[in-house]
């Protein structure tokens, strides 16, 4: 199979390939075109994934390329990991919002809009053309933020598409950690939508016997658990559930903002992580994924990407995932046509969500608000408009008042402008 990587000049793409060479056994790939306009990147990342395939003795051929169609021709499945932008405008969506008292996040509140107008044309175009050159069957896997919109967004445009994220992956490794069982052996409950998530189950089976032993995680680690998530123990305690660790910026938002005043911005200490790494990645003695990887962010998205590529396109049964996808009747207080994240059974022909029990009122809500705005959040990168933005800002639980909603709309398309051709006249 022909693996395509969108964005393939980003740092991080080693990660992927390091997940790629380590899994020779079930994901069939011959050959991975990494594409992206950058071509200094290119002729960095490109020879140092090369290396790592190499060295780990698998057989597949790494080629890079500016040229989108060609790119992706004969490709079983495309993998979307785009930055529009780069770093800078990172380091905007994570700033411009302190100026009013709110978060500063590249995918959620004022920031992660921000990235939605920017990125949600560029990939819809992306997959058009991608489409005409690869085919109608070619899976498009999004790992690009905000990924419940941008999904729904590619969903909504008839494209053959699942939403990946790395959070449930994460978690689901540190409670087999923290628990001494094996990675696979546990099994999330998992609920929610991208970046607004909670576990609310970790199942692990040994000899014949399921048992859900998240009590047990949070009584024995919670101090570990707590200081993971950032968030108070007694809290953790008293959800019943785990929350992902962006759920921090709507529980304890104003301790968010005090200390992102204070602090270096994500994108500042990323860009300085980048830097390191392109010099290590031209070393050509180094053949093995290095040290400061750990540092980029997005642990184990290589295994999460791997493993959902394999269900996609491999005629096999179908196994089990944590994905965007289609809410259909899942949520019930949800419209059928949100994008939802939840644990899903994915083979050849898609996704389809894994029905879970009545979801609790604190989460229910929260969930509920947060749709209603990416609803709007999408309308305004398709359609455009200061207005449509502020629309936007306002239905954010992040928000959510009228003065910070304008000022916010104002500062978000003059820091942006150069991106968003309807806000240039």
């Amino acid at each position: 199979m022909k693996l395509t990587v969108v964005g393939g000049g980003s740092t991080y793409t080693p990660e992927l390939i390091d997940g790629i060479a380590g899994r020779r056994s079930t994901l069939d790939v011959d050959e991975i075109v990494l594409v992206d306009p950058d071509a200094h990147r290119l002729d960095i990342v490109g020879p140092f994934s090369q290396r790592l395939l190499d060295h780990a003795g698998h057989p597949a051929k790494v080629r890079t390329t500016s040229n989108l169609e060609e790119g992706v021709d004969g490709a079983g499945a495309v993998l979307l990991q785009l930055r529009i932008g780069g770093q800078a405008a990172r380091r905007s969506d994570e700033t411009f919002p302190l100026a009013c008292g709110c978060v500063g996040q590249e995918t959620t509140g004022a920031g992660g809009l921000a990235k939605a107008l920017r990125t949600v044309p560029v990939v819809l175009d992306i997959a058009e053309r991608v489409r005409r050159a690869a085919g109608d069957d070619t899976w498009i896997v999004d790992f690009t933020n905000p990924v419940g919109i941008v999904t729904r967004a590619l969903l909504e445009h008839g494209h053959r598409a699942v939403g990946l994220c790395n959070v449930a992956i994460h978690l689901q490794r540190t409670f087999a950690d923290l628990l001494g069982v094996g990675h696979d052996d546990v099994t999330l409950e998992h609920i929610g939508l991208n970046h607004l998530s909670w576990e609310r189950k970790a199942l692990v089976t040994e000899n014949g016997v399921t048992t859900d032993r998240l009590p047990e995680l949070v009584a024995e680690h919670g101090e570990k658990l707590a200081e993971h998530l950032d968030m108070p123990l007694p809290w953790l305690r008293r959800m019943g559930a785990v929350p992902s660790y962006y759920l921090k910026y709507f529980y304890s938002h104003d301790a968010q903002v005090a200390r992102q005043r204070e602090e270096m911005p994500r994108a500042d200490v990323v860009t300085e992580v980048e830097n390191e790494l392109l010099k290590v990645y031209q070393d050509t003695e180094v053949v093995t994924k290095p040290d400061q990887l750990s540092q980029r962010g997005g642990a184990y998205y290589s295994e999460a990407a791997v493993q959902l590529v394999h269900a996609l396109t491999s005629g096999g049964p179908a196994e089990e995932h944590v994905v965007n996808v289609r809410n259909g009747d899942t949520f019930p207080f949800l419209p059928s046509d949100a994008v939802i994240e939840v644990r899903s059974t994915v083979d050849g022909s898609g996704a389809r969500p894994i029905p879970v029990g009545p979801v609790a009122p604190a989460q229910a809500g929260l969930i509920a608000h947060t749709t209603a705005y990416e609803y709007l959040a999408l309308e305004a990168a398709l359609k455009g408009g200061r207005d449509r933005v502020a629309d936007a800002l306002l239905a954010h639980p992040l928000v959510g008042q009228y003065e910070q909603a304008d000022r916010l709309a104002d500062d978000l398309l003059a820091a942006n402008r150069q991106f968003l051709p309807w806000a240039q006249a």
